[in-house]
């Protein structure tokens, strides 16, 4: 069941009109529930009222596979402005964006100077970059652009996914840059020739990288709604007297409110990923679609007043 429902809202995340609709006329109903708002400047209440409960932040607008030049030039310039915002307004956020977003499907020239202006940038006001992982098609490009980035710039990061066979190696591959990494279980449609099928099998690879990072001494973020991850993560820095400044929990943005401030309340750090933009439906689609349970948190974050 588990797997039928993940590749209905897979599907739905692919639909073209159905993205067409919740961008021209669907933005109004998320915008301060799964998504911080239209633009960056909507979303700064938000983002201070999370700094204020003691969160930190990381925002990113939404939208990815570009396919023209001029927009990934804009989506750059984008970018760089949210980070001047971030730093004028004293804001405690990162930020996170996605290759495709910034020309990775168009050329790859394009794609490396556009980063490098926005890491020019990062660099300037000490704001860390996630570059987001993507689908496994584009994952070997992704994490070579990290780490040509990774050569020249401190305040950048990247994205892991314990879905895929490939992980493991990635991870033992990336550990001579001190790498700062966001372990996530993953999100897009794979075949099982790259990916593993099963829950269970997802469940044990994500915590063997949760603990092999760890373990690392390199900063780790734990991006996950499920208790059975959190509770793995705490036995494991317990055990290992690993102190709270060297990882923090992640979630989503209007989804288990309620845990995040119950872990921040036990000393431990929390970041929460608050999307922007009108580009909302296929991210909320690939949300709803990794976790059943997070179709609970969502339509209560939905229906909240």
């Amino acid at each position: 069941m588990e797997s039928v429902t993940r590749n209905f809202f897979l599907f739905l995340s692919k639909s073209s009109l159905l993205n067409h609709i919740a961008r021209n006329w669907g933005s109004a109903v998320a915008s301060k529930k799964i998504i911080g708002g239209k633009d960056f400047e909507s979303a700064i209440p938000v983002i201070k009222r999370l700094n204020d409960q003691g969160m930190a932040v990381t925002v990113d607008h939404l939208g990815e596979f570009v396919t023209k030049a001029e927009i990934a030039n804009e989506r750059t310039t984008e970018c760089i402005q949210t980070i001047q915002r971030i730093a004028e307004a004293g804001l405690n956020s990162h930020v996170s964006l996605k290759m495709t977003s910034l020309g990775l499907d168009i050329d790859d020239d394009l794609v490396y100077h556009n980063m490098k202006r926005i890491l020019d940038t990062a660099e300037k006001h000490r704001i860390m970059v996630t570059i987001d992982m993507e689908d496994e098609q584009r994952c070997q490009k992704t994490l070579d652009i990290f780490k040509e980035m990774k050569s020249q710039y401190e305040y950048v990061s990247t994205v892991l996914q314990a879905y895929l066979y490939r992980t493991e190696k990635d991870l033992d591959d990336l550990n001579e840059l001190q790498p700062f990494l966001r372990l996530v279980k993953g999100a897009y449609k794979e075949s099982a020739e790259v990916a593993y099928p099963n829950k269970k099998d997802v469940d044990l690879n994500y915590q063997k990288l949760i603990e092999k990072q760890l373990l690392s001494g390199n900063y780790t973020a734990i991006a996950t709604h499920d208790d059975q991850m959190i509770e793995f993560t705490k036995n494991i820095v317990k055990k290992h007297n690993i102190q709270t400044s060297q990882f923090e929990f992640q979630m989503l943005y209007g989804m288990r409110s309620e845990t995040q401030q119950a872990l921040v309340k036990e000393g431990y750090q929390m970041r929460v990923y608050t999307p922007y933009g009108r580009e909302w439906y296929g991210y909320y689609m690939r949300r709803l679609a990794e976790r059943p349970a997070n179709i609970a948190f969502a339509l209560k974050g939905m229906t909240r007043k």
